[in-house]
C-alpha cells in the first residue's frame, strides 16, 4: 500500500510510502489520502492530523504515467476530493517534511496549519514548465503569503526553493535537520490532546474565515484551466520530453 494510515496517541498519521518512485501520487493514493483525512476528522478520539513522506523525500508530485492514464476528469475525482478534504478538516494538519516536495507536495502544504521542513528540503510548483497552470488555490494564496514578484518567481518560473526560503515564504514554520523533523512535527501534533478540542475547531474556522470561499472558488478555476491545458500542444510537448528524458522544446509556440 503507498499511503500508511495509522492512530496514535490522538494523532492520525498519513504517510506517503512509494519510495521506489520518490513518492509520486497515484489516482488511488488521491483516494486514500482523501479517505483517511475524512475518517480523522468524524473521528472524535484523533486531535490532530500528520502528514509525512519518506527520509529524504514528501513527494515528487503526480505520477505522471497514471496521471496521463487517468486524467482530473470532474469536480469529484479523487485529486479533488483529497483537495477538498484536505482543506476543510476541521483539525489542526501538521505536515513533516523531509527532502523533496514537487508540485502539489508543495502546494498541500499551503493548507496545512503547522509545518515543519528539514534543511535538505528542496520545494517547488513547475507547474509552467510542464504546460500547465498553479493548482490547490496556490495562484490565490502564494501571492497572499509573498506578494505578486516574489509568487511570480515561484510559479511562473517555477524555482526551487529550500526549508530556509519555505520559512522566510510563511509556508513552513521552522527547518530543523533531517532526522529531527517528524519526531517535533509528533510532538507538535500530540499538543493538541492537551487543549479544548472544541476551541481548537472553532479558532481555525476563525482563522480562516474569509478564506473558505475565495480558495474553493480558486480551485475549481484552477482546475478548468488546468484540466484543459492538459490536452494542449504544449503540454503534450513537455510531458513527451519528459517521458524520453530530453529538453522541451517551445520555441515553435506562441
Amino acid at each position: 500500500m503507498s499511503i500508511k494510515t495509522a492512530t496514535l496517541n490522538g494523532v492520525a498519521t498519513i504517510e506517503i510510502a512509494r519510495p521506489e518512485k520518490k513518492n509520486a501520487i497515484t489516482v488511488a493514493m488521491y483516494q486514500a489520502m482523501a479517505d483517511a483525512l475524512n475518517a480523522a476528522n468524524a473521528e472524535p478520539a484523533v486531535r490532530a492530523v500528520l502528514i509525512t513522506g519518506q527520509p529524504g523525500i514528501f513527494t515528487s508530485g503526480n505520477d505522471l504515467d497514471d496521471f496521463m492514464q487517468r486524467p482530473r476528469q470532474t469536480g469529484d475525482s479523487p485529486v479533488f476530493q483529497f483537495m477538498r478534504a484536505l482543506h476543510g478538516c476541521e483539525k489542526p494538519v501538521v505536515a513533516a517534511v523531509t527532502g523533496a516536495a514537487i508540485g502539489i507536495g508543495t502546494t498541500m502544504l499551503l493548507h496545512c496549519d503547522l509545518v515543519y521542513v528539514s534543511d535538505e528540503a528542496r520545494l517547488a510548483m513547475p507547474f509552467v514548465s510542464l504546460g500547465l497552470v498553479p493548482e490547490f488555490a496556490s495562484s490565490l494564496i502564494v501571492p497572499q503569503l509573498v506578494g505578486h514578484v516574489k509568487a511570480a518567481e515561484k510559479l511562473l518560473l517555477g524555482d526551487p526553493f529550500t526549508g530556509e526560503e519555505a520559512v522566510e515564504m510563511r509556508i513552513a514554520n521552522a527547518v530543523l535537520p533531517a532526522a529531527e523533523v517528524v519526531p517535533h512535527a509528533r510532538r507538535m501534533a500530540e499538543r493538541f490532546n492537551a487543549l479544548p478540542p472544541g476551541a481548537v475547531r472553532d479558532s481555525k474556522k476563525l482563522l480562516r474565515r474569509g478564506r473558505t470561499e475565495p480558495v474553493l472558488q480558486a480551485i475549481a478555476a484552477e482546475g478548468e484551466v488546468f484540466g484543459s491545458r492538459l490536452s494542449s500542444p504544449e503540454a503534450r510537448e513537455a510531458f513527451s520530453a519528459f517521458f524520453q528524458k530530453r529538453r522541451p522544446d517551445f520555441s515553435q509556440f506562441t
